[in-house]
């Protein structure tokens, strides 16, 4: 068995982790587009485990802000695996987020990942919410039926409260930990991340009978299949809610001119059900996201 350290990544080391991350999926790995935004990365740290000075493990520790931390990017070469790299690469970066302040400290993994929710659990941390990844194509007509309804309507800064209360009484929110995923990562949906959100135009409050009755929260992405809509929370007081806000999403998308629109649906059948009957697909596995806080 192989010994090693933990220690901060050098640009040394990049062709070294490239080289053992080319196979990680079937397309690749997204570490050489990552590379040089983590390596310089201030506010993180990026960590690899060596072996006679050689990176064999890698592991990104970012910031979100100065209590959220979240770890990205585990990877072991092959040849070191199940030498306890993971492992130490874990403890080090969980070690870090304390020093820099975290209070909290996420992961994401896909659900069938039983080496990463392993790993997980035993640096104690629990799951504490999952979701599918769906998408759809652009829909410039919405369907007769939803054509007469109210629509949904940019947020404004004098909504933070209605929103809140809102929220506060959800049976959605706290079944998804209460966070918003911007892509692959997750942040605590906080009054600082909604008033974000509601400046840069990203939540849509749908009301009926003069009550706030579903939101959504949305921005626009970029990535190797063009330009989309993406939503990282969702939340209805009814499936019929969901479902026209499923559909108005399609209709945005198309209005937009976008590729595609695509969400993480939390991991309730009433949600992923009503997303289905809008005629979205399911993209890929579902995704747990566990959490530790820290003392």
């Amino acid at each position: 068995m192989a010994t090693f350290e933990v220690r901060s990544a050098r640009p040394e080391d990049r062709e070294t982790v490239l080289a053992f991350c080319a196979h990680t999926w079937e397309w690749g790995d997204y570490i050489a587009e990552a590379w040089d935004a983590w390596l310089g990365d201030q506010q993180g740290r990026l960590l690899v485990a060596a072996s006679d000075g050689r990176a064999v493990g890698l592991l990104h520790l970012r910031m979100l802000n100065e209590y959220e931390a979240w770890l990205e990017g585990l990877r072991v070469d092959p040849a070191y695996r199940r030498q306890g790299v993971a492992t130490a690469l874990h403890q080090a970066a969980l070690a870090e987020a304390m020093r820099l302040g975290a209070r909290t400290v996420r992961l994401l993994t896909e659900a069938s990942n039983s080496a990463a929710i392993a790993l997980a659990r035993k640096s104690r941390m629990h799951e504490i919410g999952s979701f599918f990844p769906f998408q759809a194509p652009p829909l410039p007509e919405l369907p007769q039926r939803l054509a007469s309804l109210p629509r949904p309507e940019p947020a404004r800064v004098e909504d933070l409260e209605e929103i809140i209360d809102y929220l506060n009484v959800s049976n959605i929110f706290p079944l998804t930990g209460g966070l918003y995923y911007s892509g692959f990562i997750a942040y605590s949906i906080s009054d600082r991340l909604l008033k974000a959100k509601i400046n840069a135009g990203e939540i849509y409050l749908l009301r009926r009978w003069e009550r706030l009755d579903g939101l959504m929260m949305v921005e626009q992405r970029e990535g190797r299949h063009g330009k989309y809509l993406f939503i990282g929370y969702i939340d209805g007081t009814t499936a019929d809610t969901i479902g026209q806000l499923a559909y108005v999403l399609r209709h945005l998308t198309a209005q937009r001119n976008l590729e595609a629109v695509r969400a993480h649906v939390p991991d309730l059948l009433m949600v992923r059900d009503t997303f289905a009957g809008a005629e979205y697909q399911v993209a890929d596995s579902p995704y747990v996201t566990y959490e530790r806080t820290l003392t």
